[in-house]
């Protein structure tokens, strides 16, 4: 049996979608009704899931301090290291601004909505 195509280049939209919330899942990724939340267990090292719209396309950004974690969700998406962006945050609970990176996921990595991922 052939091995399936990166989540990136999968072009079965079911099958791609349902690849993304397992890999959601197993990793850990959160969706938080307060942004503030989410921004805590990013800062905490978890993986958040903040959902935004720009330039009318929505997309997700997957948001933590810990950027290992981040990199070995992105090699499961089939995501090039390059691709990962470096911003510093401001962690609610001191001001001090924290290293952190994320993830732009849209198209054809948008992660579907999963509501066992909110967190509430």
């Amino acid at each position: 049996m052939a091995a399936l195509p990166s989540i990136r280049k999968d072009t079965v939209a079911t099958r791609r979608e349902a690849r993304l919330l397992e890999i959601n899942r197993s990793a850990g990724a959160r969706e938080f009704i307060k942004r503030r939340d989410g921004m805590i267990h990013a800062m905490d090292g978890g993986l958040w899931l903040h959902r935004h719209v720009w330039r009318g396309e929505r997309m997700v950004h997957l948001v933590s301090t810990d950027r290992a974690r981040l990199l070995a969700y992105g090699d499961a998406i089939g995501m090039p290291a390059s691709r990962l962006q470096h911003k510093p945050l401001r962690d609610p609970r001191t001001a001090l601004r924290v290293d952190a990176w994320h993830w732009d996921l849209g198209g054809p990595i948008y992660p579907p909505h999963d509501d066992a991922l909110i967190t509430r």
